[in-house]
């Protein structure tokens, strides 16, 4: 049974969190949807699901069945993964899925943490910044579906739930373990149902995984699972593994898909662009997925390689997405992009492809549901939050590795590096 059982808002973050785990020893699997059946073996499960942009009503009915999968499988702890930048709108949907989980697990309480240091994400006096600038004034205020317009994540998760956020300060968090559980004490006997919690570097994150060893119900970033495997070594549950991440040889073509205009991506990309084979569609002058796709499928024939990747992106900068989502609607304008991309992914795995890296949350929801993936062995990092995964496929049977990154993860060489 696992011991750590996770929901994760988005494809791309459920494939971080597990790459977190599998580097503190942990065998983790990540689930596509909410599983009809017996989960897979592994110390973590992850129920990846696409709910971050979803009305909130429905997240919450999505992720309260994933909760009582995992319950159901002996799960003994419940992780809800969202974005490490809070992606998310006043109306939800972090808030409504955070305070449906803690009614179900009768848990009264629980800690907010988004934060990652490794990959520039910190907060302080519940303030989240992008490296050195504020969430607010990171790029993430024009997000094209969940804009970050205030960097205070005190105010905006109580702008999201009926119960009252508190905070767990920084001087609190850096005087450890004990210190963190005695403020939690007071924080619950105040009223309070939420906080967020502090966290600039890594020892902050593992403190705050001790402290909330007996918690029933954690949210955070994936960087607040880093302290969590520890807790079930020390009750004696969990093996020491070495071989926690091993994935089996995949031989095959290379490609990367892109539909994140995060600057990250758009940055890879461009670095991307003077060392491979590059095609940029244009969703603003072709408004079509399926005209998107053939071009897609025209320019990669006799292009694609096992020694280095094709890219094909449906990125913009952010004037591009305003006025495509002016033209067709947000939604539309999305659901374009993420039809596009996965029936370019799903021509490129016909044509020969084993490994394909998917850049964007949404995109690789969309891809991994093209492909017909349910289940993701979680392997190495690329990068800090962006493993290789191996998986089967509908035109794959005989196993493919993924990497799904975030938009805003990887290092600029991400995309040249990748298939090193």
């Amino acid at each position: 049974m696992p011991l750590l059982g996770c929901i994760a808002d988005d494809f791309t973050g459920a494939t971080d969190l597990a790459s977190t785990l599998v580097r503190q020893g942990m065998r983790a699997i990540q689930v596509i949807g909410v599983p009809e059946g017996p989960l897979p073996d592994a110390d973590a499960v992850i129920i990846a699901l696409k709910s971050r942009t979803i009305p909130a009503r429905e997240a919450v009915a999505q992720s309260l069945a994933a909760c009582e999968a995992l319950l159901a499988a002996g799960a003994k702890q419940i992780l809800f993964k969202y974005c490490s930048t809070f992606d998310s709108t006043d109306e939800g949907n972090i808030g409504p899925v955070a305070e449906a989980l803690l009614k179900r697990l009768d848990g009264g309480f629980a800690i907010a943490c988004p934060a990652f240091p490794t990959n520039g994400r910190t907060i302080y006096q519940g303030h989240l910044f992008v490296g050195g600038a504020l969430l607010s004034e990171s790029g993430m205020e024009n997000h094209p579906l969940t804009p970050m317009r205030d960097a205070n994540l005190v105010r905006v998760l109580g702008r999201q739930t009926e119960g009252s956020v508190g905070l767990l300060p920084f001087a609190t968090v850096e005087q450890g373990a004990a210190a963190i559980r005695r403020e939690v004490t007071k924080l619950r006997e105040a009223g309070r149902r939420f906080a967020i919690a502090d966290a600039i570097t890594d020892a902050h994150l593992m403190a705050l995984g001790e402290a909330c060893a007996s918690h029933a119900l954690i949210t955070g970033g994936s960087g607040i699972a880093m302290g969590l495997p520890e807790n079930f070594r020390r009750a004696g549950l969990l093996p020491a593994r070495e071989d926690a991440g091993a994935l089996p040889d995949v031989g095959g073509l290379t490609a990367v898909v892109a539909g994140s205009c995060s600057r990250a991506t758009l940055g890879q990309i461009g670095l991307a662009r003077d060392h491979v084979p590059t095609l940029e569609l244009d969703a603003l002058a072709t408004p079509d997925a399926a005209a998107l796709a053939s071009q897609a499928r025209d320019w990669m024939a006799g292009k694609l390689s096992a020694e280095r990747p094709v890219i094909i992106a449906a990125s913009a900068p952010p004037d591009r997405v305003e006025a495509l989502q002016a033209k067709l609607g947000r939604d539309a304008a999305g659901a374009l992009v993420e039809e596009a991309m996965a029936e370019v992914a799903e021509a490129l795995v016909a044509a020969g492809v084993r490994r394909l890296v998917v850049a964007g949350g949404e995109t690789s929801g969309a891809v991994v549901q093209r492909l017909g993936v349910r289940a993701l062995r979680i392997g190495g990092e690329i990068d800090p939050g962006v493993p290789w995964t191996h998986a089967t496929a509908t035109g794959a049977p005989e196993g493919m590795h993924l990497a799904l990154k975030s938009g805003n993860f990887g290092a600029r060489d991400f995309f040249l590096k990748a298939f090193a």
